[in-house]
């Protein structure tokens, strides 16, 4: 039973590293780096600030596109430095018509073929030093702009990306706090050694350090390793700030997720992500602790339950952790009937696990999907 033991503490040892003791562990590493980030806050515009090319990728968006060109329009930032353009990716009703009548400087009206490639397409179009990249849903703030463009002031930044405030929707989804936890630990990553993930809600990118991915990539994934392995930084502003609607039921953040899984998962075993090659050491623990690791706890998860079945009669711990472990279960379980805070989160937990599992499932028999689906409630 000793192996078994060992199977399983490894197990249940990995799972609250990746998801409680990683960010004790960066926030010791920052500590003892002396906290090497550069100065947020409010970003004084400069007496020749670069051209910056926005884009906005969108499918059949009338219900926002307008809207979002109005307030790309009206960022606090000089309006002869700014190029609005919007990718539309095979858009079948008004996106097309809406995004010219609210003035964006370039509409392009692009065949279906996924949000990667309406982004290079628009990207080959674009004439800014600096390219922004915001989703068709997402309401910046005015000075969001300014913020991320502060940040490559620094020589060695190659990408930035901001954070995104979810607004309460009506439904039982907990975005709001992954997200608050998933941004604290984008903090310190991006201190210590930079971002292992971006958000495609809010990001930039120099000119001269775009790649143009193919389509089964997501840019919000791929591009800060990618960087980080032709010698860029990736790093998180957190003033830069955008708002977005939640997913309004955890069946359609399940959904979501799941698509992003697959597409995670692809870029982790066949990108290049797990490649060491370009990091440095401590890029190198981010990669395995943030993205391996949590990738992975499916997998540990069912290693940590069988192993605990095996345990049972072993001693009285053995007891507990399995009570532990199914009491996750069941305060999930109980989030449909008693929507308490903690059965709430419990649910969320389970939920993002899972799709984790189906998305891998989803890639080994059928690779990434190039297009995406709205997510209801999320407009």
């Amino acid at each position: 039973m000793v192996a078994v033991e060992i199977v399983f503490w490894v197990a249940a040892g990995l799972l609250v590293y990746t998801h409680l003791g990683y960010l004790l562990v960066l926030r010791a590493l920052v500590a003892l780096r002396g906290g090497r980030s550069s100065p947020t806050g409010a970003a004084a515009p400069a007496a020749d600030p670069p051209l910056v090319s926005l884009v906005i990728a969108a499918h059949d968006e009338q219900q926002t596109i307008e809207a979002t060109v109005l307030g790309a329009l009206a960022l606090d930032y000089p309006r002869e430095r700014l190029e609005v353009i919007v990718a539309s990716d095979g858009s079948t009703d008004g996106t097309v018509e809406l995004a010219e009548r609210a003035g964006a400087d370039l509409v392009l009206e692009l065949p279906r073929g996924g949000k990667v490639t309406a982004l290079n397409a628009a990207v080959e179009r674009a004439s800014g030093e600096l390219l922004a990249f915001a989703d068709a849903n997402a309401r910046w703030r005015p000075d969001a702009l300014r913020h991320l463009v502060a940040r490559f002031a620094d020589p060695r930044v190659g990408y930035v990306c901001g954070q995104v405030h979810f607004e309460s929707a009506e439904g039982d989804n907990q975005e709001g706090l992954y997200w608050r936890y998933e941004m604290a630990v984008r903090e310190l990553e991006s201190q210590l050694a930079g971002v292992t993930g971006g958000n495609g809600a809010i990001n930039a990118v120099r000119r001269d350090a775009f790649v143009f991915l193919p389509p089964q990539r997501g840019h919000d994934i791929t591009m800060p390793f990618t960087l980080v392995k032709r010698g860029w930084r990736a790093v998180f502003e957190p003033a830069a700030e955008a708002v977005e609607r939640m997913a309004a039921t955890i069946d359609d953040e399940f959904g979501r997720k799941r698509r992003m899984m697959a597409g995670a998962w692809g870029t982790m075993l066949t990108g290049g992500m797990l490649s060491p090659r370009g990091y440095g050491p401590l890029y190198s623990l981010e990669i395995v602790s943030h993205r391996l690791l949590r990738y992975a706890s499916p997998l540990l998860h069912l290693i940590a339950l069988a192993a605990n079945l095996a345990l049972l009669g072993e001693g009285r711990v053995y007891t507990l952790t399995l009570v532990l472990q199914l009491g996750l279960v069941a305060a999930a379980a109980l989030a449909g009937v008693l929507p308490l805070a903690p059965f709430r989160v419990a649910r969320y937990y389970l939920a993002v696990t899972a799709a984790s599992a189906v998305g891998l499932w989803d890639f080994i028999r059928g690779g990434v999907p190039l297009t995406w689906e709205k997510a209801a409630g999320t407009r």
